[in-house]
């Protein structure tokens, strides 16, 4: 298989940038990106940083790791201006803080230079069973160089 690197967008300092093309599918009757699509614009930017980090969701699952995922826990979103097809857009993805279970990141929706939705979000590291559970000590260590200087994943 031929590895795309482009294709999980890349990591940059504070932080991971994904290249995000709106497609038909992603509008609704006028053109305009429906609202719905910008979480999963932010699903896709995570998981690719994530996965750029060196954390894998299928790893993670597997019973050798602890049966291990993500679940948002929160998500605030604040819509700016409104994207429209055929837009290239960049989703900025940043760590904020990682402490126990909880890790936090901020993303942002770019269309060039100009902001159109922000989002604040909390993800839970979670068992098979759904229950909470502190994040595993070598993801944490992952994770650790792409966290702002001041916080820690105590």
């Amino acid at each position: 298989m031929t590895d795309w690197p482009d294709l999980a967008g890349r990591l940059e300092e504070g932080g991971h940038v994904l290249p995000v093309r709106v497609y038909y599918e992603d509008t609704d009757f006028t053109g305009i990106v429906y609202h719905g699509t910008y979480v999963r614009y932010f699903e896709r930017a995570r998981s690719d940083f994530f996965r750029l980090a060196g954390i894998h969701h299928r790893e993670m699952a597997s019973e050798a790791n602890g049966g291990l995922a993500f679940a948002v826990r929160g998500m605030t979103l604040d819509f700016e201006r409104p994207a429209r097809i055929d837009d290239v857009l960049e989703v900025h993805t940043s760590l904020s803080e990682a402490k126990g279970a909880r890790i936090k990141l901020d993303q942002l929706i770019y269309r060039d230079e100009e902001l159109l939705v922000s989002a604040a979000v909390t993800v839970a590291v979670i068992t098979c069973e759904g229950r909470a559970t502190r994040l595993p000590e070598h993801l944490a260590r992952l994770i650790q160089p792409h966290l702002p200087a001041e916080t820690s994943s105590g």
